[in-house]
């Protein structure tokens, strides 16, 4: 996997393309731990969602207001900015955003304070990556192929295609 599937910069123009045809996609995946992180979006990848990464509770609020995602997946344990209190800036700055909280001991408290947490899906680590995609393919509907919607579009309207006029 190369870094291009996961950063802002330099997207082809088919990816803009493909965001419109397949828009219930991008994923933001917060994570301290850079192996779990990264193989959380390989996974993801390789199931054909659109993957970004934030190695902290700061990064992903600043990702978060720059873009925007579909699911959130990130970690309760965080550094500068715990998993809830990213949740709190969302419920804020009133961002409607399904959430998967991957957390080893469950924030109870914290969310018996706060109602806007209560609807936060919450994935108990250690976790497969199966059952990290199952709850994924439960939120968001399953991605299809790009290739199939391409070629379900006529052949004008297709990325690179040239009109060509016949008299």
């Amino acid at each position: 996997m190369n870094e291009n599937e996961w950063s802002h910069a330099d997207q082809p123009a088919d990816a803009l393309l493909q965001r419109r045809l397949n828009p219930r996609q991008r994923i933001l995946v917060v994570e301290d731990e850079a192996d779990l992180r990264q193989f959380s979006a390989e996974v993801l990848i390789d199931a054909g969602y659109q993957v970004e990464i934030a190695e902290d509770g700061i990064a992903a609020w600043t990702a978060l207001q720059q873009y925007s995602y579909d699911l959130l997946i990130t970690d309760q344990f965080l550094p500068k900015l715990s998993g809830v209190e990213l949740l709190k800036k969302l419920h804020t700055a009133r961002m409607a955003l399904p959430v998967i909280m991957a957390t080893g001991i469950l924030p109870t408290w914290e969310f018996a304070l706060h109602p806007c947490l209560q609807a936060v899906t919450m994935l108990r680590k250690p976790y497969t990556f199966e059952k990290l995609l199952g709850m994924v393919k439960n939120i968001l509907p399953p991605p299809s192929t790009f290739r199939a919607e391409m070629e379900s579009l006529p052949t004008w309207q297709r990325p690179g295609a040239t009109a060509s006029l016949r008299l």
